[in-house]
């Protein structure tokens, strides 16, 4: 024990660093994992997933979304045979709504001699100076004008042909306009006429989309 004539006492204490208050290691940052990997590749799947579906579905409510969009189905004009009497014509009229853009009337169209009963002689007739049709599409005022002998200007002018395609662009905005099956030339023969045209709606949907949705559709159904 020291007294109090012993010099001074000097006492020296060793503090010992505890764990707690030692330098942390440094941050490692390591890569995201393949878990979040396979998360993101299984998000981006069912968002194209959806998108296909929203865009070829013929659902209600997709296609409400397709024409938000800017997209419109295609629209029958003609889509079964017919017959037109010799010295005569037979037309189609159809409208267009304001603000229409991007919309061109496409098909294909034959026409052969409406011989009942002399369906032997259909391939002679055919090769006939008066067989074919001639395909029209002629806008209100046209029609008028066509229909009195004169020459007038035409959306389209097929010529006169057996079998042909139709495929022109329609003009922008608001319109009537008439398609038209011509056989005023023939003085004796009438024709049958099979024919398929649509009103086509240029639109954002890629043509192979489009095309794959009519194979699964043949394939399902098939």
């Amino acid at each position: 024990m020291p007294t109090a004539k012993d010099p001074d006492v000097v006492v020296e204490i060793n503090i010992k660093q505890s764990p707690a208050a030692a330098t942390p290691p440094p941050l490692v940052v390591r890569p995201p994992g393949r878990k979040r990997h396979n998360v993101l590749w299984t998000i981006f799947v069912l968002l194209v997933g959806v998108f296909l579906w929203l865009a070829t579905s013929s659902n209600p409510f997709a296609e409400g979304i397709q024409e938000l969009a800017g997209n419109k189905h295609d629209q029958a004009v003609v889509d079964a045979p017919f017959s037109v009497s010799a010295k005569n014509f037979r037309y189609y009229k159809f409208n267009l709504p304001e603000a229409s853009t991007n919309v061109a009337i496409v098909g294909d169209f034959t026409a052969l001699p409406d011989a009942a009963g002399r369906k032997n002689d259909s391939k002679r007739m055919a090769t006939q100076p008066d067989s074919g049709i001639e395909v029209y599409v002629l806008s209100e005022s046209s029609f008028a004008i066509w229909q009195t002998g004169y020459g007038t200007n035409s959306v389209f002018e097929s010529g006169r042909m057996a079998q042909g395609k139709i495929a022109a662009d329609l003009p922008p905005g608001a319109g009537v306009y008439y398609l038209v099956f011509n056989n005023k030339f023939s003085p004796s023969m009438a024709k049958k006429v099979d024919a398929t045209v649509v009103l086509h709606y240029k639109n954002w949907i890629p043509g192979w989309i489009r095309q794959v949705k009519g194979e699964l559709q043949s394939w399902i159904f098939s």
